[in-house]
């Protein structure tokens, strides 16, 4: 069975860091495109980036661009994002997801282009 773990998300003050991680269990992880979400209560789920199955070519959100960066380990099955400069509106649950097909990105910034996600982590951001 697939299983996506997210961990890292917290309190933290404007203007402050946070480091998600997403562990996979999953054989073909270093060959699919692997994504980042969030979402806040009443909205949809929201496109904040995106990283090929290499970790070559990535993509974010006009939103957190320059300020997150999504990095992976084929390695050791774990995608990470790394968020500096969070703002209040930063703050939701965000998700990792895996894209459903090998070798490809195609759609990426649309929730049903991936599919396994992880069961989320809170992330508070305080003005």
């Amino acid at each position: 069975q697939v299983q996506l773990v997210e961990s890292g998300g917290g309190l933290v003050q404007a203007g402050g860091s946070l480091r998600l991680s997403c562990a996979a269990s999953l054989r073909t992880f270093n060959t699919v495109a692997m994504g980042w979400f969030r979402q806040t209560p009443g909205k949809e789920r929201e496109f904040v980036a995106r990283i090929n199955w290499s970790g070559v070519n990535t993509y974010y959100a006009d939103s957190v661009k320059g300020r997150f960066t999504i990095s992976r380990d084929n390695a050791k099955n774990m995608v990470f994002l790394q968020m500096n400069s969070l703002k209040p509106e930063d703050a939701a649950v965000y998700y990792c997801a895996a894209h459903r097909e090998q070798y490809s990105d195609y759609n990426f910034h649309i929730p049903g282009a991936y599919q396994y996600w992880g069961q989320g982590t809170q992330v508070t951001v305080s003005s």
